[in-house]
Formats: C-alpha cells, sequence, structure tokens
C-alpha cells in the first residue's frame, strides 16, 4: 500500500510541477533550487523541496519548509537575489555570469550571488562599489545573453 501511496504522490507532483511551466515555456528554477529565504533566516545555502514552491518574475523558486515559502509570497523582492540571480560581479562589468548558490553574501539585506570563491573575493575588495557598479549597468544587460568566460 504504502508503494501505491508513493508512486500515486509522485504522480501527481510531477503533474503539478509540469503544469507550472504549461503557462510559461521560459519560466526556470531559481537559484539552482536553493531556498532564497535560508540565506536570510539560516546565512547558509539550503536546498529547496517541490512540496513547497512560489512563482516570481517567471522563475520558480523552491523553498525547505512552508514558512520559508510563506515569507517569500509575502515580500518576494526581500529575498529574490540580486540581478535575477546572475553574478554579482559579472553584473558590476557589464557582463552575465552564472552563480553558484552556495557562493553568497547578503549585504545590506539583499542577496547576491556569484560565479566561484575567486570572482568573490575580487568583488569583496570593493563590494560596496561594486554594487553600485552593478546596479546601474543591469539594466542594460538583464535581457542580453549569457556572457562566457
Amino acid at each position: 500500500m504504502n508503494k501505491i501511496k508513493l508512486i500515486l504522490t509522485t504522480v501527481i507532483l510531477m503533474g503539478l510541477y509540469s503544469s507550472a511551466f504549461a503557462a510559461d515555456d521560459h519560466m526556470s528554477t531559481a537559484i539552482g533550487g536553493y531556498d532564497a529565504v535560508s540565506y536570510f533566516t539560516d546565512n547558509k545555502a539550503v536546498r529547496g523541496s517541490g512540496y513547497h514552491t512560489a512563482t516570481h518574475d517567471g522563475q520558480v523558486y523552491l523553498f525547505s519548509n512552508k514558512k520559508n515559502k510563506g515569507m517569500f509570497e509575502k515580500n518576494p523582492a526581500k529575498y529574490a537575489p540580486q540581478y535575477n540571480g546572475w553574478c554579482a560581479y559579472g553584473a558590476s562589468v557589464g557582463k552575465k555570469f552564472h552563480s553558484d548558490p552556495n557562493i553568497f553574501a547578503v549585504v545590506n539585506n539583499k542577496l547576491y550571488l556569484n560565479l566561484d570563491a575567486d570572482i568573490q573575493k575580487k568583488w569583496n575588495k570593493s563590494r560596496n562599489k561594486k554594487i553600485k557598479t552593478a546596479d546601474k549597468k543591469w539594466e542594460k544587460i538583464k535581457s542580453k545573453e549569457i556572457t562566457s568566460l
């Protein structure tokens, strides 16, 4: 009986997950499936779950628990990563690089991700200046294709 419940639950969840994407072919999973709220509450990257999801700005966010999902839904702008989750250093130099969800910083209650630890070291050297620069450049680059290194 437990196997049947597991199979039915899996089929239902797969249907719900795929229907979330049916409305918009351009949706993607934000932050590689990590819980956006956990960066603020736990100060670490925590994997989200398909049981707790929310959609914001064309991306599906996964959360590790119902409480975090609720917090995000009340104020998604507070928890969503800056530059739609692209590398903060990349944005500061006018480019879009992928980011690693485990390489992050919360600065002035905003979440910033970076490509890797070496890039984050460069970003940290003049972080506040780079954030200001990235904020200005982001509007110009946000609709551009990904930049390769």
